[in-house]
């Protein structure tokens, strides 16, 4: 497909990308001892973008022919002569920049491809019933296993030539326990790039277990005190943060449409035991659910500090923005399908780890709470939030206490950034699992550490 592609665009004058784009879906989900749903989905087509009279304009096209490309491209000059006319800020030629060539493929591709459906379906029952067996309190289960493979040529007129193969498989166990009329969930779940052994670092019937003992223990436990309180974070809850709260505020075209972050570069946004970095590639540990080796406009991806020992050293671009701020790059355009144009988005998201363990952290806290296991919430381009948390404990005079229930955490991230005073030496990817939403989805992961710090708790009296 990269041959065909670069024969075509050989043909044209201006800036003209090309990116085909093909994705397999497969989702199996088991409830009540059966398979509730199957699902194989197919997309591929390519995706045009031209920069004509000093804008952009995109179409695609699900037949990858020579003279459907060629149409696509036709349509989306049209689009972009069309619309030049209401860009307030016309786009000149886009800077020459390191461009990808070659062809890559993350590991796992063929182990995952390989395995069978029907062991696939067969796993997911077992884990289901293991889940339900675990006591006589969880009333109902479902164990799902999604993979998603890619695979994509990009071609630009300016040289850029690169194709690559990737598969990210997950699994999520989710559990509900039931006594005198009262309700409590939990769940497990990982999502890789990578294959069957990296996304089973940890056995099934493990993550069974584990999500059926919060759903239970969560049924006698009792309620946080709210208000301001000193705070344990989880990899999972700071990859959340870092992500949702924190992220999106960096990311160039938010900041140019007045995110928090505008204006904040080389300020001091953070503890001076922040870094915080997004890369493409999965660091320190392996298998992180958002690798990709060249972003969406074909330019290789890299590990982007964006704050450097607390302080705020760079945005999130794609080619357009980085030609807007004066900077390189940093790999960050991304499509969901082919028919999506790029957009800026995160890929690995994560604090980078301390010195200290978590026993000597929790040793030094003498009150507070340890949060751990992320649920859905908000956050905005202020940098305010609020997440629920699925299993928070106290803390007092050092050592872990009860377990408590219904707890949420909020506050602005920044500031809640600027309270950090620990960080742990463990590391852990720890989101990815499921999508984020930015206009269309995208795979990502996010974690890091184990951070204390400061920030408001949402909780009921018992």
């Amino acid at each position: 497909m990269r041959d065909l592609l670069q024969d075509v665009i050989r043909d044209y004058s201006g800036f003209v990308e090309l990116r085909y784009h093909g994705k397999v879906f497969r989702s199996v989900t088991a409830e009540k001892g059966r398979i509730e749903r199957t699902a194989i989905r197919r997309r591929s087509g390519v995706g045009v973008r031209v920069l004509e009279a000093g804008t952009w304009g995109f179409a695609s096209t699900g037949d990858p022919s020579p003279t459907a490309i060629r149409n696509a491209i036709e349509e989306a000059r049209r689009a972009a002569q069309a619309s030049a006319g209401y860009r307030k800020h016309k786009l000149g030629s886009l800077p020459k920049v390191q461009l990808a060539q070659g062809e890559f493929s993350e590991p796992g591709v063929d182990e995952v491809l390989n395995k069978p459906l029907e062991e696939k379906i067969q796993l997911a029952l077992e884990t289901e019933a293991e889940t339900r067996k675990t006591s006589g309190k969880i009333t109902s289960a479902s164990c799902t296993y999604n993979e998603i493979y890619e695979e994509k040529a990009i071609v630009t007129s300016d040289g850029a030539n690169v194709a690559f193969r990737l598969v990210r498989p997950e699994f999520r166990v989710q559990a509900v326990a039931e006594a005198s009329g009262q309700l409590s969930s939990g769940s497990e779940s990982i999502g890789v790039t990578g294959g069957w052994n990296c996304l089973f670092r940890e056995e099934p019937l493990r993550m069974a277990e584990k999500a059926a003992a919060t759903a239970v223990d969560l049924l006698s436990a009792g309620y946080a005190e709210g208000g301001w309180a000193t705070v344990i974070l989880s990899p999972s809850i700071v990859g959340l943060l870092v992500h949702e709260a924190i992220g999106h505020t960096v990311e160039a075209d938010f900041v140019l449409s007045g995110s928090v972050a505008a204006g904040k570069l080389g300020q001091r946004v953070a503890s001076e035991l922040v870094t915080l970095r997004d890369s493409g590639h999965s660091e320190l540990a392996p298998g992180a659910g958002g690798t990709i080796p060249v972003d969406d406009e074909g330019i290789p991806t890299q590990n982007t500090t964006i704050i450097q020992d607390g302080i705020l050293v760079s945005y999130l671009h794609n080619r357009e923005t980085a030609a807007h701020f004066g900077v390189e790059p940093t790999g960050n355009a991304r499509a969901w399908e082919y028919a999506d144009e790029p957009l800026i988005r995160m890929r690995n998201t994560y604090i980078q780890p301390g010195s200290q363990t978590l026993e000597e952290i929790i040793a030094s806290t003498a009150d507070g709470y340890f949060l751990d296991g992320a649920r859905n919430g908000q956050a905005d381009s202020t940098g305010e939030f609020m997440f629920g948390v699925e299993r928070a404990y106290r803390i007092r005079q050092g050592k872990l206490a009860e377990l408590v229930r219904g707890v949420t955490i909020t506050g602005n991230a920044f500031d809640v950034l600027r309270s950090v005073d620990a960080v742990s030496q463990d590391f852990l990817w720890d989101l990815g699992s499921g999508h984020c939403g930015k206009g269309q989805p995208a795979k990502v992961d996010a974690g890091g550490p184990y951070i204390r710090c400061r920030a408001i708790l949402g909780g009921q009296q018992s």
